[in-house]
C-alpha cells in the first residue's frame, strides 16, 4: 500500500505481521536485547523490510542501527525511512543521487488518545477536517513524516508546532516549516509536499524530497 504514495525511484517493502524470517542481525540484536518482545519484533521486522527494499536497489544487506535521535543509519549512498504500528511495518529506500530524503509513517485509522490532538496541532490545524478519516490521527502521521524527512537534511529537532500542515481530501498534503532554516540544508522554500492514503484500517503518509 505504501508504494502508491511514492515515486518509482523509491523501493518499498512492507509486512502485515512479524514473519519468522524477520530476525535482527547480530549488531541489531545487541541494540534491542533488553527491550520488551513487542519492541524487539517491530524493530526486527522494520529492518527486515528495509533490507528487502535495499535489495531492489542492488544494495547488499547489512545492519541498520539507530543513530542520532534514533534515526536509522543507512548505508552510504542510501536514504530511507521506516515505520511500524500494530499489524504493519514498512521501509522505503532510494539512492542518494536520486532522492535527498524520505519520510513515511503509518498509523491506525482511529482517534488519537484524549488530549493528544491539542498538544500536536496548531490552533489553525485544529479547525481543519478531512471527511471520511480520523483527521487528528492523519495530522499526527503527516507530522511524523515531516520530521523523518526533515531530520536527515538538518540534523536538528523539529517540534510538532514548527510545521503547519494542510491535509486535502484528494490524498495530498503540504507542510509549511515554521522553524528557521539554514543555508545548505536544502529545505524546499515552500515546505514539504506529501501524499496520504487509507486502507485496511491504516492511515499512511509519505514525503519524498528530490
Amino acid at each position: 500500500m505504501m508504494e502508491k504514495l511514492l515515486p518509482p525511484a523509491v523501493a518499498v517493502a512492507e509486512a502485515f505481521g512479524d514473519p519468522p524470517e524477520a530476525r535482527p542481525l547480530p549488531a541489531e540484536e545487541a541494540v534491542v536485547s533488553q527491550a520488551v518482545d513487542k519492541r524487539r519484533r517491530e524493530f526486527a521486522t522494520a529492518r527486515w523490510c528495509a533490507r528487502r527494499a535495499m535489495a531492489e536497489l542492488g544494495v547488499p544487506p547489512g545492519p541498520i542501527l539507530p543513530g542520532e535521535r534514533g534515526a536509522p543509519q543507512w548505508p552510504d549512498g542510501v536514504v530511507g525511512s521506516m515505520t511500524h504500528c500494530d499489524g504493519y511495518r514498512a521501509a522505503a529506500v532510494a539512492r542518494a543521487g536520486e532522492v535527498r530524503s524520505i519520510g513515511i509513517d503509518a498509523e491506525p485509522d482511529a482517534p488519537l488518545p484524549k488530549g493528544v490532538f491539542e498538544t500536536i496541532a496548531l490552533p489553525e490545524e485544529q479547525l481543519r477536517t478531512v471527511p471520511g478519516v480520523h483527521a487528528d490521527r492523519l495530522l499526527f502521521s503527516a507530522k511524523e513524516s515531516v520530521y523523518k524527512a526533515w531530520f536527515p537534511l538538518t540534523r536538528r529537532w523539529l517540534d510538532f508546532d514548527e510545521a503547519d500542515i494542510v491535509l486535502r481530501p484528494d490524498g495530498t498534503f503540504s507542510a509549511r516549516i515554521l522553524a528557521a532554516t539554514r543555508p545548505g540544508e536544502g529545505i524546499p522554500p515552500d515546505g514539504f509536499a506529501g501524499r496520504w492514503t487509507t486502507a485496511s484500517g491504516l492511515l499512511m503518509t509519505a514525503i519524498v524530497v528530490m
